[in-house]
């Protein structure tokens, strides 16, 4: 496994943030509006470092290239409902797969490097593989921070709270307390504490 000062590893990350700035969507951030794919990446990362002391680089580059080039295949395309969502979330984790196996390959990455970022992007393996948890934790996290206020004023009290009860199942203990001290709006604490002290009703991994 290549080591983090592996120029191969920095020309990678270079081209998976490259790829992600020509994201059309912005998001605000710190009064100014950047990429959305970009900034996700760049908060899974931040998590991933505050979860795991030394990440490998197989999960930097996980984390940074999760969802490469995701708006070029919009949730519209597909039917309205769960299963319309479903597939196209099973589809857009195959591209992210292979778009992000092309991108190594061509930075010289060995077959086994390649598979390993393959795995995590696919989360191969989540609640027995500590570095698929990790993603799997950081993402959580992201979601949390970046979207869950909005969602929560879209769907209302209650059904925000079942979606709640069916993430946090997913998160490791730690990830967890993280989430516990994250920058929410009042409303979107309580719903959080609230669904933290009364447990899902089953785990969707």
């Amino acid at each position: 496994m290549p080591g983090t000062d592996d120029p191969r590893l920095v020309a990678a990350l270079a081209a998976i943030d490259a790829a992600n700035a020509e994201d059309p969507e912005r998001l605000a951030v710190d009064g100014h509006y950047r990429p959305k794919e970009l900034v996700h990446a760049e908060r899974v990362t931040h998590w991933l470092h505050r979860l795991v002391a030394e990440p490998s680089p197989a999960q930097v580059l996980a984390a940074r290239a999760h969802h490469l080039r995701r708006w070029e295949l919009p949730r519209t395309g597909y039917p309205a409902g769960r299963s319309g969502y479903l597939r196209w979330r099973a589809d857009q984790k195959k591209r992210h797969v292979a778009a992000v196996g092309d991108l190594l390959r061509s930075a010289g990455f060995a077959d086994e490097v390649t598979a390993r970022v393959g795995e995590i992007v696919a989360k191969r393996g989540l609640g027995s593989d500590p570095e698929v948890q990790a993603h799997e934790d950081a993402l959580c996290l992201v979601f949390l921070e970046l979207q869950y206020d909005d969602l929560a004023a879209q769907l209302g009290d209650e059904r925000t709270v079942e979606v709640l009860r069916k993430t946090l199942p997913k998160m490791s203990p730690a990830a967890v307390e993280l989430a516990a001290g994250l920058d929410l709006s009042d409303h979107g604490r309580a719903l959080l504490t609230r669904a933290i002290a009364e447990p899902g009703r089953g785990s969707t991994r």
